[in-house]
């Protein structure tokens, strides 16, 4: 009897067969592992696609904790790409304080960080895909990216992008998608496009100026197709949904973004049907639950790498017959994918998310000599001492980062307001308790292209509309309607809420200062990375200043900042700040 496709995939998945097992880094002590256990995979098929996404600009090795709180709403909590801690852990069968566990979880992060060391860097990146493409041949391997690339540092900053592609040319990139890309402005991503060796594609970026030659047309090609192992792969790009309604609109004035699902099966549809090949891969920068809905509703993808998000994946996910895998974050793993194609179908893969351990995997000298070139015209500046942190400084949790409390703290000490709203992005660094701050550090948590902390007056009401409406972007039932991006976190409030509430209904106990809001009160408010202060009345022109320089003065003033690690949010219907599936505990 002749399997089908689908049955075998399914089977598969069941048994934990061939192409939907994971062969996980080793769970090795540091005294014992080494870069055969990284190295290890069970080559299989005729062609390899090597995978990175959001990697925020960060060329050199850094310290990146993953989340203590991952919450969503009821029915899409711990599922892959909500999961952290130990659900993390029970869910991929990852050992308690291994490496595995140190790259994939917040788990006894400090004392792992001293024992295993630093993450990422292009120059340790470059030594596994060297590894990787003289196992393989470079004529059977690809190496895509799926954006939020090059944006994050300062280096990224000043050079206005252009170290970042020197050094994706470096790495050997071959095709990318993008998001904060775009924050540079269209000009100049036109001008890094052209820098780059890669091919940047989006099947869901359109002009909608009507007055443009580029009028209902595509900016950029939606999809290449690629010849690697005796295979034709033809990849689709698409680039964040979301982009001109999560950043500045004016960076992209003129070009519409959206998830354009029914151009998405045209396009699998012609690659499959007219051009013929081996196999369809969306390079995507959606998130991952996101794409998890794309591969419900659009047919015919093989395999979605998937970016946004931030989330390690150890082992894929398949629906129906899609086979999503994404690649964490900040430069700390590659995933390996080997597929076998021909004929018009895939056959069956392999996959491993790699831990790019820079102290087991040794640098590349050219690389180590790329990013001290691109680096040495701000030494002087990011290395530049400020103070120290008695607590960690880390970045990403659902509500609360100690992080992002010095820069609320900085800009409340500055501004002298009432409230200060920082974004709930995911990308920046962690800073180890002790540790020196440098104000390269600084630039990993604020180095955007639209930096100004602004301050204006806004009344209650507006401000606990705001709070709900941020509530229901972060936890909609329905994965097409969140954008990614934790909560907003609030200087000076604390609040109250019941994520399974209906929209409008999750916030409560809500307190200003300590006390009760008035919604018929104005208050001072300050915040900078987003548009918030047009909404606001009697902006205070002459306070307007970059965030970057507003918390680089404060941590010098303070010369040791002590952020306490309790939050300002109180979670009503959850136990824990990782419940498992169906369960509102641990």
């Amino acid at each position: 009897m002749e399997i089908s496709r689908r049955d075998f995939m399914h089977i598969a998945a069941i048994f934990g067969l061939g192409a939907a097992t994971s062969t996980f880094a080793s769970t090795k002590s540091i005294e014992k592992i080494g870069l055969k256990d990284l190295y290890k995979f069970n080559a299989t098929g005729n062609f390899t696609l090597m995978h990175i996404c959001d990697l925020h600009a960060h060329i050199k090795p850094l310290y990146w904790r993953e989340p203590s709180t991952l919450i969503s709403a009821p029915n899409l909590v711990g599922t892959p790409g909500f999961l952290c801690g130990e659900s993390f852990e029970k869910f991929y069968g990852l050992e308690p304080s291994s490496l595995d566990a140190y790259f994939d979880t917040y788990m006894d992060f400090d004392a792992l960080a001293r024992k295993f060391g630093k993450m990422g860097g292009i120059a340790h990146i470059k030594t596994l895909t060297n590894h990787i493409i003289k196992e393989r041949g470079k004529e059977n391997v690809l190496f895509l990216d799926s954006g939020d690339t090059w944006q994050g540092t300062g280096v990224a900053l000043k050079t206005k992008g252009e170290a970042i592609v020197k050094a994706q040319n470096y790495l050997g990139i071959d095709t990318m998608v993008g998001h904060w890309e775009f924050t540079y402005g269209k000009e100049r991503v036109k001008e890094l496009i052209e820098m780059l060796d890669a091919k940047f594609i989006s099947q869901n970026i359109v002009g909608d100026d009507p007055f443009a030659d580029e009028y209902e047309e595509l900016i950029f090609e939606p999809y290449t197709i690629e010849e690697r192992g005796g295979a034709k792969i033809g990849i689709i790009g698409q680039s964040f949904p979301f982009t001109s309604t999560a950043n500045p609109k004016e960076f992209t004035e003129g070009w519409s973004f959206g998830l354009r699902m029914d151009t998405l099966q045209e396009y699998v549809d012609e690659l499959r049907n007219e051009k013929k090949v081996d196999c369809v891969v969306v390079l995507s920068h959606d998130g991952f639950s996101v794409d998890q809905e794309v591969a419900r509703q659009v047919k015919g993808i093989d395999f979605i790498l998937s970016g946004h998000t931030h989330d390690p994946s150890p082992r894929p996910i398949t629906i129906n017959d899609t086979v999503i895998v994404i690649a964490g974050s900040h430069g700390k793993y590659i995933g390996r994918l080997d597929i076998d194609a021909k004929d018009g179908k895939v056959n069956g893969y392999e996959y491993k998310l790699i831990p790019i351990a820079s102290n087991i995997i040794p640098a590349d000298p050219e690389g180590v000599k790329l990013v001290n070139e691109l680096y040495a015209p701000f030494d002087k500046e990011f290395n530049e001492v400020l103070g120290k942190t008695k607590g960690m400084l880390y970045k990403r949790d659902t509500f609360f980062s100690t992080f992002d409390q010095l820069i609320n703290d900085a800009i409340m000490d500055e501004m002298k307001c009432d409230v200060s709203f920082t974004p709930g992005y995911r990308w920046g660094t962690t800073v180890l308790a002790g540790e020196d701050i440098l104000m390269d550090n600084v630039y990993e948590m604020c180095g955007i292209t639209y930096p100004n902390v602004y301050t204006f007056e806004l009344k209650g009401s507006k401000i606990a509309t705001l709070l709900e409406d941020i509530a229901d972007n972060v936890f909609n039932a329905n994965p097409l309607y969140q954008q990614g991006g934790d909560m907003s976190r609030l200087g000076g409030v604390t609040y109250s809420i019941a994520v399974s509430n209906k929209p409008g209904k999750r916030i409560s106990n809500l307190k200003i200062g300590g006390k009760p809001i008035d919604l018929n009160k104005t208050y001072v408010v300050s915040s900078w990375g987003g548009n918030l202060q047009k909404a606001g009345e009697n902006l205070q022109k002459n306070k307007i200043r970059p965030v970057y320089d507003v918390v680089r003065d404060y941590i010098k003033r303070e010369k040791v900042v002590n952020v306490s690690n309790k939050g300002n949010v109180t979670l009503v219907d959850y136990k824990c700040g990782c419940p498992t599936k169906g369960s509102m505990g641990c």
